[in-house]
């Protein structure tokens, strides 16, 4: 006698297919889970954090980001506030955190000219040191940091904001000193220290026609010399109405096309009105405070609260459809209350600005993020 094979029919096969889909989509709800095969997801933690005091901020962190940037504590004033004393107290706990919470640990930042210390590019007298000097200041402090945390750190944010919006080099001490060299140095400085770990380089207006260009020159001028940089860090420091997301994603084809991976870095998206254009995130402008400028000092109006979900929400779509040039995508905080745009430019201000409420809570958007990775 012959056996038929017992066959499901078509319609059925594909009604359990697509109640496995729902089911799956329910099931994921965190935005790590979401997006683990896209990019890590991470955020900034500050000192408070890293040492266990705000366990409401912990929670969301360990229960939807896996990676960790440093906010402030390897930073130069805080890191190697005197020529010949480091104070590695806050960033052992940082790299001890993340290390127990299993998170990939991001150093931030070996050179750069704000919260720098005062010591660095200066004799006794206040004058600015020789080239030569400053070489050997700047290896001993690139050295002597990521020595300490090799093996520990995936990577560093080894020069950050050396840019101007218009492509020409800032004129920091750094520039003033060695010229456009010190950025090549400061990787090849970097590359010798820790052979193993990722080499970055950061900056904020990054959307900018002039920066991007010059972004491209640099990259392509170490990849030239055969000095290592593995990503360019996108600072996501947006707004409503800037930049321009066609613009943001010229950048990432274009840092992407020079064979490295992008990073989108810092990212907060303010619904506040600035004092003043083309300020980007530069940290040293300040405004006295006016009351027009802090609309909304309780809570966000229901109507700037939508608009800003389905901003950041236009944002992550862009890193969903380029996620695989995308490496890292890191939120500068984890909550409202935790976020330095709270006081910049002007004191005073209540600003919006991340994925989670003063509460801890979920804006809408996270939701909507992880259906988005889901469904790719």
């Amino acid at each position: 006698m012959t056996k038929r094979m017992a066959t499901t029919p078509l319609w059925i096969a594909l009604a359990l297919m697509n109640v496995a889909s729902v089911t799956f989509a329910q099931e994921v709800n965190t935005l790590k889970e979401a997006l683990k095969d896209k990019f890590l997801i991470g955020a900034a933690v500050n000192t408070r954090q890293a040492a266990g005091k705000d366990q409401a901020g912990l929670q969301v962190l360990q229960k939807h980001f896996n990676s960790i940037v440093a906010e402030n504590c390897m930073k130069s004033g805080e890191i190697h506030p005197e020529e010949n004393r480091y104070d590695f107290t806050k960033a052992d706990e940082f790299v001890a955190f993340g290390e127990q919470n299993n998170m990939t640990i991001i150093g931030h930042t070996l050179i750069w000219h704000s919260q720098l210390s005062p010591w660095f590019c200066v004799d006794k007298e206040g004058r600015n040191v020789s080239p030569a000097v400053l070489k050997k200041r700047m290896k001993a402090h690139i050295t002597t940091i990521m020595k300490r945390y090799k093996g520990r750190i995936k990577g560093w944010d080894v020069v950050n904001e050396a840019v101007e919006d218009d492509g020409s080099y800032r004129k920091s001490k750094f520039y003033q000193i060695l010229g456009e060299e010190f950025i090549p140095l400061a990787f090849q400085y970097a590359q010798e220290a820790d052979p193993d770990a990722e080499l970055y380089y950061n900056d904020f207006s990054m959307a900018y026609v002039g920066k991007r260009e010059r972004v491209v020159r640099i990259v392509e001028d170490l990849k030239k010399r055969g000095i290592r940089i593995d990503a360019v860090g996108m600072q996501g420091h947006i707004g409503m109405d800037y930049p321009e997301i066609s613009e943001f994603e010229k950048s990432i084809l274009a840092f992407a096309g020079t064979g490295v991976k992008v990073m989108i870095t810092e990212l907060d998206l303010t619904v506040l009105p600035i004092p003043r254009t083309n300020i980007g995130a530069e940290l040293s402008a300040t405004f006295e405070y006016q009351k027009e400028m802090n609309p909304y000092p309780t809570q966000l109006p229901e109507e700037q609260s939508e608009a800003w979900n389905n901003r950041m929400n236009d944002f992550f779509r862009l890193f969903l459809k380029h996620h695989e040039v995308i490496s890292r995508v890191t939120l500068w905080g984890i909550a409202d209350s935790d976020s330095w745009r709270n006081g910049w430019p002007m004191p005073g201000r209540t600003d919006y600005p991340l994925l989670f409420d003063r509460n801890h809570q979920p804006k809408p958007v996270v939701g909507r993020i992880i259906d988005e990775a889901v469904k790719k």
